[in-house]
Formats: C-alpha cells, sequence, structure tokens
C-alpha cells in the first residue's frame, strides 16, 4: 500500500495539482502548508488538505519533517484520514504513530476498512494495538482482532472482513430490496456470496447476474456453485499467484472450518505483489526492508549483517589466494590479471541468480522445466565463457607480450563461467529445497563460489602451465 509518486494521482479536474511537471511536490504549494503549520491555522490546512486523494496526502506526509507530520495530523483532527497512511514508507508511518494519541488513532481506525486498519495496527507494539482496539466500536474491534489473530503475510491478515453474505432460499427481489434498504454494507462490492445458517459458502452471483433476472427468481437457481477459495492461512504471495493465474477481481477466504470469513479483492493483490516484489529486490542487494525513509542506525543494522557475512566470505576468498602466494611472486601480471576472473564470473553468477530466484517466486520454475534450465544456463555460461575467452585472451597476450598467458586465462575464463551459470541456478534451487528464502542467501554463496573457483582456477592454471609450482 505503499505509495511511488512520480506522478499525480487523478483528481477532481477542477483542483489544481500539488504536483509540478516532473511529479513532485510543488514548492510554493509545501511553503504555503508550512507556514499554515507554524501559524496553526486548523481551518486553512482543512481546506488545504480535504481535496487531496489519500495518496497525495501520503506523499505530503512523507515530504514534512517528523514534527511537521506529528503537528499537521493533530491540527487536522477527525478530518485527518487515517488511509492516507497505507500510502507511506514504513518506517514513516511507525514513526508517525508512536507520537499520536492512542484515542485519536482509535476514532481513524473505526473510519477504515477492515484490511487497511490491520495493515496500520500490524505495525504497532503489542500494548499500544491493545489499548487502540479497547477504545474500538465492539464489532469493528472484534473484527480486527480476527483478522490480527492470522499469521503475518497471510491471506487472512491481508482479508477484508466487510461482504455481502445471503441465504440460498431468497429471491432476487428481497436481495435487491435489501442492498437498497440496509445501509451498513460494504462502499464498494463487485459480487454477493451465499452462505448456509452455519456460513459455509455455498456459491457467488456477480452483480450483473442480479440486475439481468426477474425479481421471483431465487438465488440458488443463478448463483456459481463453483466457487474458488482461499484459505486464511495461505501465504499472501500464494494467493497473488491464484489471482494472477485465474484473473480473479475478489475472491472468498475461509477459516479452517471452510465457513467464510472474509475476502482479497484486487486492490489488496496489487499491494501484495507489489510489497513481495520490493521485498525481492531489497533481499537480493542484501538491506532486508530498508526504505529511504529509515533512519541512520536503523540503516546501519539492515545492511551490517550482510556485510558482516560478506566479510567472512571475502576473507575466505583471501585465504584461496594465499595459497598462491609464490605463484603470484614469480609472475606478478596473475595478481594483475586474477580480479577480471573472478569479476567476470560473480556477474554472470548474479545474472543466472536473478532469473531463477524470480522464477522460484513466480512458481515458474519446478521439477517439469528444471533439467531444461539448468541446461541452458550451463550452455550459456559455456558459451559467455568461450566468447571473453578469446576476447580477454588476445587482450592478455597483446598487453603482456605472452600468447601462453592468454591461453590461460581464457581457460580459466571458460571455467569460471560455467561454473557461475550452474552455480547461478543450482544455489537457489538447493536453498528452496531447505526452505531457505532464495532470495536472502543465494547472492552470498553464488559470490564466493565464483570468487573462489576463479582464483582457483586461473591461478592454478598459471602454476602447471608455467611450472611455478
Amino acid at each position: 500500500m505503499e505509495s511511488q509518486a512520480s506522478a499525480a494521482p487523478v483528481t477532481d479536474p477542477s483542483f489544481e495539482s500539488i504536483y509540478d511537471a516532473d511529479g513532485q511536490l510543488r514548492r510554493d504549494w509545501t511553503d504555503a502548508l508550512r507556514a499554515e503549520l507554524e501559524a496553526s491555522d486548523t481551518e486553512a490546512l482543512r481546506a488545504r488538505i480535504a481535496p487531496l486523494h489519500e495518496s497525495e496526502t501520503g506523499d505530503v506526509i512523507e515530504a514534512l519533517a517528523p514534527d511537521e507530520r506529528v503537528q499537521l495530523v493533530l491540527l487536522l483532527g477527525d478530518a485527518f484520514d487515517f488511509l492516507a497512511l497505507t500510502e507511506v514508507d514504513e518506517s514513516v508511518r511507525i514513526e508517525l504513530m508512536d507520537e499520536l494519541p492512542n484515542a485519536q488513532i482509535a476514532r481513524g481506525m473505526a473510519d477504515l476498512d477492515s484490511d487497511d486498519a490491520v495493515y496500520i495496527l500490524e505495525d504497532l507494539e503489542e500494548d499500544d494495538r491493545n489499548e487502540i482496539l479497547e477504545q474500538m466500536p465492539a464489532f469493528e474491534r472484534l473484527s480486527l482482532k480476527r483478522s490480527l489473530d492470522f499469521p503475518e503475510d497471510s491471506a487472512g491478515r491481508r482479508m477484508q472482513t466487510e461482504f455481502i453474505a445471503i441465504p440460498p432460499f431468497w429471491t432476487v427481489g428481497q436481495t435487491i430490496d435489501y442492498l437498497r434498504t440496509n445501509d451498513d454494507l460494504p462502499d464498494e462490492f463487485y459480487q454477493i456470496y451465499v452462505v448456509d445458517p452455519g456460513f459455509n459458502l455455498l456459491g457467488t452471483i456477480p452483480l450483473d447476474r442480479i440486475l439481468r433476472v426477474q425479481r421471483a427468481t431465487r438465488i440458488d437457481a443463478i448463483m456459481e456453485a463453483q466457487v474458488r477459495q482461499i484459505d486464511a492461512m495461505l501465504d499472501q504471495e500464494e494467493a497473488a499467484h491464484i489471482f494472477e493465474r485465474y484473473d480473479e477481481i475478489e475472491v472468498a477466504v475461509v477459516d479452517e472450518s471452510k465457513r467464510l470469513v472474509g475476502i482479497l479483492t484486487i486492490d489488496d493483490i496489487v499491494d501484495v505483489i507489489n510489497e513481495e516484489a520490493n521485498e525481492d529486490i531489497h533481499r537480493l542487494g542484501g538491506v532486508g526492508d530498508e526504505d529511504i525513509s529509515r533512519t541512520v542506525p536503523g540503516v546501519v543494522r539492515s545492511r551490517a549483517t550482510w556485510l558482516l557475512v560478506n566479510l567472512g566470505t571475502a576473507t575466505l576468498a583471501s585465504v584461496v589466494i594465499g595459497l598462491f602466494d609464490d605463484t603470484i611472486q614469480q609472475m606478478v601480471a596473475l595478481a594483475v590479471l586474477m580480479p577480471i576472473v573472478a569479476s567476470m564470473g560473480g556477474v554472470a553468477g548474479t545474472q543466472t541468480m536473478t532469473v531463477t530466484v524470480r522464477a522460484l517466486s513466480q512458481k515458474e520454475l519446478d521439477k517439469n522445466n528444471a533439467r531444461r534450465l539448468i541446461r541452458r544456463e550451463l550452455l550459456v555460461g559455456l558459451t559467455n565463457g568461450m566468447i571473453f575467452a578469446v576476447l580477454l585472451g588476445a587482450i592478455t597476450a597483446l598487453r603482456f607480450e605472452n600468447v601462453a598467458l592468454g591461453i590461460v586465462i581464457g581457460m580459466a575464463m571458460v571455467l569460471n563461467m560455467l561454473v557461475a551459470g550452474g552455480c547461478g541456478i543450482l544455489i537457489p534451487m538447493a536453498l528452496e529445497k531447505l526452505k531457505v528464502d532464495p532470495a536472502v542467501a543465494s547472492s552470498t554463496f553464488v559470490m564466493t563460489l565464483t570468487d573462489i573457483i576463479g582464483f582457483m582456477a586461473f591461478l592454478s592454471l598459471a602454476g602447471l602451465w608455467f611450472g611455478l609450482f
């Protein structure tokens, strides 16, 4: 639900955009906002913020300093739409929520759909979250508690508990009258769910079908009995795959007893897809859940772990080089050339690894196509190795006036590129089998192995060829 503000969202055409031609917040607009904040001009602030879409309000919040964010929300009071907090970076949201009174947060949460409220509340400390829930109306409190009881990143945690359920013996006319007269309905809905007295899901009816049949028609005569449903305990990424595979707009969520407990809608799934994609990219880079709004201590903690791991693997590579120190001393050119072989292998391995990790996350790589992909990557590694072996070998022979050295580095290049292709696909697959997230650990192992193989292959071949051992 976080925004990536690069252009202004669509708003009322009569509303003057708060963005400039580059999609950035207008400086004159933010300066005016800060002046109103400094003057504590509540009426002017409400008039300025009221026309904004929640994503635009989120951009405004991120543009302000931490103390200005708190002041803005407090001055707006009940006029502040807490839905805007689903559009900001997690670190900004947590920092702001920590400074706001729990009573105000409780009032704001009561006005949100359950999925949005859960998205905001799940990041809070348990004591604060419980205090906020206790100050909310009973129905909303119980609904949110039920969602929060499901594991993080599960379908149950992401679901919306506002939906329309009717019995199968109603007629179309009764259903339409119910929709017209009931004020306690979701703001938006795409289909109606048919349930028995135990809330077991029997079927669904798209809204367009309701409008196309006679009022006397029974619901069970027109409902779709073949219903796709998602278990509340299912991982949100798996739920996203179901939406993607079957082109769903809205899917029912059921508990372990197959009772209807909520729904997942396409807007929730788009957020999940973006969240999972960003998470994979961050993990491949070893930066965890870091965002641009995080403070220096948070960024240090996020990056230090994998830097420490990299220090260990780099030390291992240096140990391998140390085994050949006599060889390097006898031919200084080896020290100049060996980083090239290791670097090319590392890049090639990372390329293969990135494709493999993405394929695994998208469930595109399985036992049916694994062998074909392994053969392909080995062949790609061999081919690229031969191409760059000729290129690098020729450059080396000319630079050092030593044809034999060019041949040696060419052979090492072929071997390392072949190993890089194999490591880039086999390591993520092995980690997946071991239930270790390949996005987190693959890069470290791939880079280490290609470095070690690159150094060892080049220096060993050189020692044997030139008799330096």
